[in-house]
């Protein structure tokens, strides 16, 4: 059993008897009354995708799941194929299952995969990735009071707001778990 609390993207819950993977949650205080925690879970067996609201505190049913380590290598069709960092095995994920980040992911990035039974139930991607900065436009000298943000696109055709101070072939740090801008990284 688990707090939903402590629930996390990727985490695999028993709900009304099915497998669920967690796809996003948030936690809310409303102005009045008991905080909850909204999520979009998937179902394994069916493939759809639902939003459920639990009380702050709520106890769920967990379940154990095997973890490997795998790198990604390449798309086919509508699938992403990663390798098993230790057995070498190819394992198939579905690309909607990464549809957020999936034009910030590059060859050869390392991610974990969660299976089930031997079926792979979700994919945990790296908290940060180092990209490349393909556009950016030029930010105006003096032209904030505040801190600015301005968007520009990275290679993967990926878009992330950043400070005006960001440049076209900048490699910059990402943090998935928000989409947010971290720090610009100097190249070597």
């Amino acid at each position: 059993m688990i707090n939903s609390n402590h629930i996390k993207r990727g985490m695999a819950l028993k709900v009304d008897g099915d497998l669920v993977v967690i796809q996003s949650f948030e936690h809310h205080k409303p102005g009045k009354g008991a905080a909850i925690v909204r999520v979009r879970i998937k179902s394994l067996s069916k493939g759809t995708t639902v939003e459920r609201t639990w009380r702050s505190g709520e106890m769920l049913e967990d379940v154990e799941l095997e973890k490997r380590n795998v790198t990604y290598n390449f798309e086919d069709g509508d699938q992403l194929v990663f390798m098993d960092s230790e057995t070498y095995d190819q394992i198939h994920v579905d690309k909607a299952d990464l549809e957020d980040i999936l034009k910030f992911i590059h060859d050869g990035m390392e991610f974990q995969i969660l299976l089930y039974d031997g079926k792979p139930v979700s994919v945990i991607p790296p908290n940060f990735v180092i990209v490349k900065v393909d556009y950016a436009e030029e930010g105006l000298k003096g032209d904030t009071a505040t801190t600015a943000y301005k968007e520009v696109t990275v290679e993967g055709g990926g878009k992330i707001q950043t400070p005006l101070f960001v440049k076209s072939g900048d490699m910059i740090k990402i943090d998935l778990r928000d989409m947010s801008y971290v720090e610009r990284v100097n190249q070597k």
